[in-house]
């Protein structure tokens, strides 16, 4: 495995799996255009524990793997340069969970992380030298997670971080799971990649089965994959405005992903795409024809260009950003650093072009970054081409001979939604337009028509004023 990764594949995990006393690891590696898995079979040795040379010395990129492949299945990485808990803080003696392995009574007796655990390890000693615990409650840290941060006052020479606040047993869970229950816990794994995982999960059963989707599925499954895939670049660029201090463009593009994540909720009544993929297909089809999906995504993205060009002539915020966090393309590349922040740091690396679904008969977008499109961009031109690789997406000849109005849906009824309530728990959105009994309208937050067709001055100033339905 050491030699694939210096001969350029990227470093993807490590797992095991359990049959009696005996693991098989399996060691994923991605390369250009395929993704493939190394296995090896490990026996106990004579004190009874399974014991194998730690790659993290070679491959820095395996370094939590793992940790929280010894944390969960129990296996030693001799060598590892820290092997502290990850995700499960066990005591001595207390017995891994070990996903895949049929005997479940063990998890009977494990001890769930508590207020009085044991205090964090320290690394850096020294006059003065002091731990700042973070988390894994404050304020300013958005996920669950501990940071110990080991300074003398001004600056950092170790940081640790502990995520097992955010263990939930997941590998655990799909255990003995059917296909349909599989699908819930994917879309569950993490909220903003509902799709990706769901993804993820029914194309390993597809495999397995020899299952192989209708064409039509597969597109389906590209527009809502490609739609996930927007608003969580929308989300970074929200995020790094944010980290600027200016407060218009963190307002702005936060409102470009809800209108994303509204679009979602339209298509198939979930704002994280849940529900829409399955074994086999697609649960439903989409409530809005390919060019109505089409023409409402290049409203969206006009408004997108027209903040981004604003934004990256900003003195502001180019100069808060430029030359801070600096990550080195080597250093990227040896920890396989993915999404956003791999991308800024020259990892050019996408899944899209090792095909599935869809992707195998659409055409790649030239531009951007690395000769790929924009996240934004790009995602809109393959939904156009799903527009025109399907049959049965024609657009309806309107009544009047005009052109059908962009905000129309099919059944001739217009896109009325304005500011309305609703708090539901996260991806547990009502759907647009229901009802309770006395008589208020639930909908998803989102501008009426005639705010979008006002200047943006008077949009800013005098949303109050505009009526809601």
């Amino acid at each position: 495995m050491a030699e694939r990764v210096a001969g350029g594949d990227r470093f993807a995990g490590v797992y095991a799996s359990h049959r009696g006393d005996a693991a098989q690891l399996h060691g994923l590696l991605v390369g250009g255009d395929t993704v493939s898995c190394l296995r090896t079979e490990l026996t106990p040795d004579a004190a009874g524990a399974l014991v194998y040379p730690s790659l993290t010395p070679d491959v820095p990129a395996a370094f939590w793997y793992e940790r929280a492949l010894h944390d969960l299945s129990g296996v030693l990485p001799t060598g590892h340069p820290r092997l502290d808990p990850l995700l499960l803080p066990r005591t001595p003696g207390q017995a891994s969970p070990r996903p895949g392995h049929p005997d479940r009574s063990v998890l009977d007796q494990h001890i769930h992380s508590s207020a009085t655990e044991q205090h964090g390890p320290v690394d850096v000693a020294g006059g003065g030298v002091f731990t700042l615990p973070l988390g894994p409650v404050r304020s300013g840290v958005f996920e669950s997670i501990e940071f110990l941060v080991e300074t003398p006052g001004e600056d950092i020479p170790h940081l640790n971080i502990r995520p097992h606040y955010k263990h939930r047993g997941i590998a655990k869970a799909f255990e003995t799971l059917s296909m349909a229950d599989g699908i819930l816990v994917a879309e569950r794994v993490e909220g903003i990649a509902s799709v990706a995982h769901a993804l993820a999960f029914a194309h390993a059963a597809e495999q397995l089965s020899g299952v192989d989707p209708p064409r039509r599925a597969r597109l389906i499954r590209v527009i809502h994959a490609e739609l996930e895939r927007i608003a969580n670049h929308l989300d970074v660029v929200t995020r790094l405005c944010d980290a600027a201090g200016i407060a218009v463009p963190t307002a702005r593009f936060g409102w470009h992903k809800e209108c994303v994540m509204r679009l979602v909720s339209a298509l198939c009544g979930n704002r994280f795409g849940r529900s829409v993929i399955c074994v086999g297909g697609v649960a439903a089809e989409p409530r809005w024809t390919p060019h109505a999906v089409s023409d409402q995504l290049a409203v969206i993205v006009r408004r997108i260009r027209g903040d981004r060009d604003a934004l990256m002539v900003d003195a502001s915020f180019l100069d808060r950003l430029r030359g801070t966090g600096h990550l080195d393309p080597t250093l990227a590349a040896s920890h396989g650093a993915l999404g956003p922040v791999g991308r800024g740091s020259g990892c050019d690396d996408d899944a899209r072009r090792r095909g599935y679904d869809g992707y195998l008969e659409l055409p790649g977008v030239e531009g951007g970054s690395g000769g790929r499109a924009g996240p934004a961009g790009g995602s809109v031109d393959r939904n156009r081409h799903c527009r025109r690789a399907d049959p049965a997406g024609v657009r309806p000849a309107d009544r009047a001979g005009r052109r059908p109005d962009r905000r129309d849906r099919p059944g001739g009824r217009r896109l009325r939604i304005g500011l309305g309530r609703g708090a539901a728990g996260r991806g547990a959105v009502r759907p647009a337009g229901s009802r309770r009994r006395d008589r208020s309208v639930f909908r998803p937050f989102c501008l009426t028509a005639q705010h979008a067709a006002l200047p943006r001055c008077v949009q800013r100033r005098r949303l109050h004023r505009l009526p809601v339905y």
